[in-house]
């Protein structure tokens, strides 16, 4: 750490507290409205020679622990003198057989601070690490307006799946004043949505949409050259359509449904050899008759 403790609250109280709302000047203060023993995170992140620290502690002569009270106001010698940009990455990948090694190098090669990653489905609409990814730019930014921060991806398909989340994306940034920085892909580097930036939001948008059309697409005529060929997707049948003649002729001449199952037997999957059950007997009679 380049500075002292004193120098570092110090530091560290020219920056309003973002989650304990405690103003520039005053130590930090917990729920209870005491002092707190440690400057909150949001706050001392904020000061360059402190974001790799993993904690600040609040001096003794700030009584930790006391009944808190507002501290003298300070001018702000930092307002309109932007200081390096702050990078929060996201990393993820589907599913858990994926890996998210090449991201996370290219996150912490491009110096970002902080690096939130997950395996999650893309089917799945609540991200925790991307919601805390985006709260915290949101806090750092809410705390030093006039600090660059950058949200940070390896490529413009990992924090959206599709066009309408894109498009929610863009609009939270540029509500928020955050930039957004692409890695890799066509369109690689550091866009300001309340610039020039903003057209890439509506390109990104129609390129995601374009590429799942396109991957449906493909699958809808992968499955219909499938079908010609006579291979059809789906589990096999466990009553194949001539288990189902024999069970109808059984079932015309008055046997009882649980006699006709005894004399089926399952041939492909994982019950092959085992008889199927009464009720899937009757589905398939009655799918046959409704066909």
């Amino acid at each position: 750490m380049q500075l002292s403790p004193d120098e570092a609250a110090a530091a560290v109280e020219r920056n309003p507290c973002p989650k304990c709302e405690v103003p520039a000047g005053s130590v930090c203060r917990t729920r209870a409205g005491k002092v707190a023993a440690k400057y909150h995170t949001a706050r001392f992140i904020l000061v360059p020679a402190l974001r790799e620290d993993l904690a600040v502690t609040v001096p003794a002569d700030r009584r930790p622990g006391s009944a808190w009270t507002p501290g003298p106001k300070i001018p702000d010698e930092t307002a309109g003198q932007p200081g390096d940009p702050i990078r929060i990455g996201y990393a993820r990948c589907s599913t858990t057989g994926q890996d998210l090694d090449v991201q996370l190098a290219a996150l912490r090669k491009a110096q970002c601070r902080t690096v939130f990653s997950e395996k999650i489905s893309s089917r799945v609409k609540q991200r925790p690490e991307f919601e805390k990814a985006l709260a915290l730019a949101r806090q750092i930014k809410q705390a030093a307006p006039h600090q660059p921060v950058i949200f940070t991806v390896h490529e413009y398909k990992r924090p959206a799946r599709n066009s309408a989340e894109l498009m929610a994306l863009a609009a939270d940034l540029e509500t928020a004043g955050i930039q957004l920085e692409l890695l890799t892909g066509p369109l690689v580097g550091i866009y300001d949505p309340r610039g020039a930036g903003s057209m890439l939001f509506a390109v990104l948008a129609n390129s995601a949409q374009l590429d799942r059309n396109y991957i449906r697409e493909k699958t809808l005529e992968g499955q219909a050259a499938a079908a010609a060929k006579g291979h059809h997707g789906g589990r096999p049948k466990v009553i194949d359509d001539d288990m189902l003649t024999f069970a109808q002729a059984l079932r015309d001449k008055g046997t009882p449904m649980p006699e006709i199952v005894k004399k089926l037997t399952i041939k492909t999957g994982k019950n092959t050899g085992q008889h199927p059950s009464v009720a899937s007997l009757y589905r398939a009679l009655a799918d046959q008759a409704t066909a």
